[in-house]
């Protein structure tokens, strides 16, 4: 019996949400206990250096409206269409601008400009220094992702399977690229990434695309996972997880497919293993991490992709997508646990309850510090120390 953990169908737009608990099988839906926590000991001090009283709840789209960090601030955003700024020095609110939408991608920012879409399909530029109200463009669907900017065009992925650019100082559309979809398809989008004048942008096809970024004229294709079995779920190989870019190398994770090693310039194939996940990777120590579907987190050799180590002890527990701060893996749960694992084996150094709302949203980090948003909007600043 082939099982499939997906979230939960949504009849009117054939969409599923990508979450990791649910079991379909010929039984019907039921639900999986997450793994109980285990003892070990810590070896890692977890710092709470500050906490924001953020935005709105994000529970149920968090994955969607992901925090940005730009030059000293962290921005985040809640679909009740709040956007704020804070400074990341001592998480005090810089600014909040209210915008008449239910907002549910984003954030993005960079050049001067925050940008969040929304399910009406609109795409809102700020101020990154004010909030204040660049400009507000339309698109044919909802936007699930962040939008990414190269200070000239603005790249935004809808959920139609359209990628459009738009003009980054007034948001005129410039361009559209198109896919044909998949009858199914997970419940969200890849943010596209804008590298110079390429923007590299995936779809639930399972291919990933470098397109020009003045022009929207395809430069390659790659397809990362082929579609297989005999029913429209068997067959679903979304990529949703924003591609990683390391130097000058793309790597790529699907639904039901694979993680792929690709070159930026040309999309060609460096390696690939097997691997499902609807979350992007994170790199750290010349390895590429995945938090895989049922939530075994793999780690990579990223030169080859041999597999190093797996740790198959939060399953069930609806991670995040991985991040590396001051030199540790860190994925955080649905019941608020901030978990802290070794680069090296994947060993636990630390772990802390970090909120009770749970976190969805994947973590950010500048290096050293990583910044959380919680399900319940706030946000928090950590930093760890060695015992």
């Amino acid at each position: 019996m082939k099982r499939l953990f997906l979230g939960l169908l949504c009849c009117s737009s054939l969409f599923l949400s990508g979450c990791s608990w649910l079991d379909f099988s010929t039984d019907g839906k039921t639900e999986i206990e997450p793994a109980e926590l285990v003892d070990f000991d810590e070896e890692v001090e977890i710092d709470k250096l500050w906490s924001s009283g953020g935005v709105g709840s994000i529970e149920g789209i968090g994955s969607n409206l992901l925090p940005a960090l730009y030059e000293g601030k962290i921005y985040a955003a809640d679909s009740d269409g709040n956007v704020i700024a804070v400074n990341t020095a001592n998480g005090k609110k810089l600014w909040d601008t209210e915008l008449e939408a239910t907002l549910t991608g984003g954030v993005g920012a960079g050049y001067g400009s925050v940008f969040v879409g929304s399910a009406e399909g609109d795409i809102f530029a700020l101020d990154a220094e004010t909030g204040n109200l660049q400009w507000q463009a339309s698109t044919s669907s909802e936007v699930l992702s962040a939008p990414a900017s190269n200070g000239s065009i603005v790249a935004v992925q809808s959920q139609d399977a359209k990628l459009l650019g738009l003009n980054a100082a007034t948001g005129e559309q410039v361009w559209q690229f198109r896919i044909d979809s998949p009858v199914l398809t997970l419940r969200g989008s890849s943010a596209p990434l804008m590298v110079g004048s390429t923007v590299i942008a995936a779809f639930a096809n399972g291919k990933i695309y470098g397109l020009s970024a003045d022009s929207g004229t395809q430069l390659w294709e790659n397809r990362i996972a082929v579609p297989q079995g005999r029913t429209e779920l068997e067959r679903m190989v979304d990529i949703d997880g924003q591609p990683l870019l390391e130097g000058d190398v793309l790597y790529v994770g699907s639904f039901q497919g694979r993680l792929t090693a690709v070159s930026r310039g040309t999309g060609r194939n460096l390696w690939f293993q097997d691997s499902s996940s609807h979350r992007g990777p994170a790199h750290g120590l010349g390895q590429v991490y995945m938090v895989e579907e049922g939530d075994t987190v793999r780690a990579f050799r990223a030169s080859s992709g041999q597999v190093l180590w797996t740790n198959d002890q939060l399953l069930y527990r609806k991670l995040s997508a991985p991040t590396v701060a001051g030199g540790y893996l860190a994925v955080a749960d649905s019941e608020g646990y901030l978990h802290l694992l070794s680069q090296t084996d994947g060993h636990f150094v630390a772990r802390a309850k970090v909120d009770g709302s749970g976190v969805n949203a994947p973590m950010v980090t500048d290096g050293e510090r990583l910044y959380v948003l919680a399900n319940d909007g706030s946000i928090t600043a950590y930093a760890f120390e060695k015992r």
